[in-house]
C-alpha cells in the first residue's frame, strides 16, 4: 500500500514477534530460476514477443526477452512514477494497439493520519488518473482524473473479450476511515470511464477494510476479484456484467496475511494465484501481526514467504500452496505474474525488504506451470 513507505516505522514496529534484523538469506524453490532482467514489471507482451515496461515515467521496449531495453517515449504524464515499490500504476496495450495507463499521481502525494481520532487528515491526497496513446507511445492524450482523494496501490487492469477495459482500485474513505474497493470500466479504449459500486468490508485503520484488489476473467464470462483484508483470508467479489457492478461478495477461504496477491488466467484455462499466507510454512498459527492504527483488530502480517497455487475450477478450489521463495525476517510482497509463453511464468516481487525497513533488490524468477500442476489435477 502506497503509504506504507511513509509509515516505515509502523511497518517495522507494528509487526509483533519479528526477530531482530539479520542478513538476508534468500531461499528459492528448486523449480524457480532467477531472471537476469533489470525490471520487475508490470510488463505488457506484444504479439511478436516484444516486451513493454514503464520505467518510472518512460515507456521502454525489449526485443530480446528483457535483457536490453530502449526508450519508446519521453516522459508520459505528470506524477507517473512506476518504480520498484508496490503497484502505483498498471498499463495495457489493447488489441487495437492503444496503450492505456492508469496510475497514482505521486507528484502530489500526501499521507497524514490522525492517531488520536484514528482517521485520515484532510490533506491526504493521492489521486488516480488515466492517460492513453494511439501511436505506440510516441504521443499521449491529456490525462483525465478518475478518482480524487486518497487512493493507493492496485493490481487490476485487464481487457475482456468484448474489448472493455476493467480497472479494480482501492480508495481510502475519509468518513469511514478505512479502505473500500471499486472498479472503473471503459468501452472506448480508455477515452471515457464509468465507475461501479463500492465494496465495503468494515473495519477502521490506515490498512483496514477492503484493500488492493486484483481481478481475472472466469470461464463462464464472470469476473472474479480478489480483495486483500485483515481478516486472515482474501475475499471474493463476482461481477456478471463485465466488471461494472459486483453483487456477490464472500470469503474465499484462502489463508492470507494482510498483503496483496496477484491472480492471472493462464493459456491452459487455469487460474494462478501468488500471495503471502498468514503464517510460515509448518506453523500452527500466525507469528506476526499488524496492530495499532493499521487495523481495528490485529491482522496477520507474515510476508517472509511467497506462495503459489492453481485452480482448475475458477477459484472454487485450489491446489495445495507451494512456497516459491523465503526471506527470513524480511518481506517478499506485492507480487507480479506474467505468462511469458504458455505455461512459462515470470514471478517478481515489487516490495522486498529486510527487517527494520532496509530495502532489498526485487526477486525475479521463472517457473513452469507443469512443474507445479500435474495433468489431471
Amino acid at each position: 500500500m502506497r503509504h506504507v513507505m511513509v509509515c516505515a516505522a509502523a511497518l517495522g514496529l507494528g509487526l509483533a514477534g519479528m526477530a531482530a534484523a539479520q542478513e538476508s538469506v534468500l531461499w528459492l524453490h528448486p523449480m524457480c530460476e532467477q531472471l537476469d532482467i533489470p525490471y520487475n514489471g508490470p510488463f505488457e507482451q506484444l504479439s511478436d514477443g516484444t516486451l513493454l515496461v514503464i520505467d518510472r515515467n518512460v515507456l521502454r521496449k525489449s526485443a530480446d526477452g528483457g535483457k536490453t531495453w530502449e526508450a519508446v517515449s519521453g516522459e508520459i504524464a505528470p506524477g507517473l512514477d512506476i518504480n520498484y515499490g508496490g503497484h502505483p500504476g498498471q498499463f495495457i496495450q489493447t488489441r487495437n494497439g492503444t496503450i492505456v495507463v492508469v496510475y497514482l499521481d505521486m507528484a502530489n502525494y500526501v499521507f497524514s493520519w490522525n492517531d488520536e481520532k484514528s482517521e485520515p487528515n484532510p490533506e491526504c491526497r493521492l489521486e488516480l488518473w488515466a492517460i492513453r496513446s494511439t501511436d505506440g507511445g510516441k504521443t499521449w492524450s491529456d490525462r483525465q482524473q478518475l478518482l480524487p482523494g486518497y487512493n493507493a496501490d492496485f493490481m487490476g487492469l485487464i481487457q475482456l473479450d468484448s474489448g472493455r477495459l476493467v480497472a479494480t482500485v482501492e480508495h481510502l474513505d475519509p468518513k469511514l476511515c478505512r479502505w473500500v474497493v471499486l472498479s472503473f470500466v471503459s468501452d472506448d479504449e480508455g477515452k471515457t470511464w464509468q465507475h461501479g459500486n463500492i465494496i465495503d468490508l468494515g473495519g477502521r485503520g490506515h490498512h483496514d477494510g477492503a484493500v488492493e484488489p486484483c481481478v481475472a476473467p472466469l470461464g463462464d464470462g464472470r469476473l472474479l476479484m480478489f480483495i486483500r483484508t485483515g481478516l486472515g483470508q482474501f475475499w471474493y467479489a463476482y461481477s456478471e456484467d463485465g466488471g461494472r457492478y459486483w453483487r456477490t461478495i464472500r470469503p474465499s477461504g484462502i489463508d492470507a496475511s494482510s498483503a496483496p496477491g496477484w491472480v492471472e488466467r493462464l493459456a491452459s484455462g487455469r487460474l494462478v494465484f501468488v500471495w503471502n499466507r498468514s503464517k510460515p510454512e509448518g506453523a500452527e498459527k500466525p507469528t506476526s501481526f499488524w496492530h495499532g492504527q493499521a487495523h481495528e483488530v490485529p491482522a496477520p502480517g507474515h510476508r517472509e514467504e511467497l506462495s503459489i497455487a492453481f485452480s482448475d475450477d475458477d477459484g472454487q478450489s485450489w491446489t495445495d500452496p507451494v512456497v516459491l521463495m523465503r526471506e527470513p525476517n524480511g518481506q517478499l510482497a506485492y507480487p507480479y505474474v506474467l505468462e511469458r509463453a504458455p505455461g512459462e511464468l515470470w514471478v517478481t516481487t515489487r516490495y522486498t525488504f529486510l527487517t527494520g525497513g532496509k530495502p532489498a533488490p526485487p526477486v525475479k524468477v521463472r517457473l513452469f506451470e507443469k512443474d507445479f500442476v500435474k495433468t489431471g489435477e
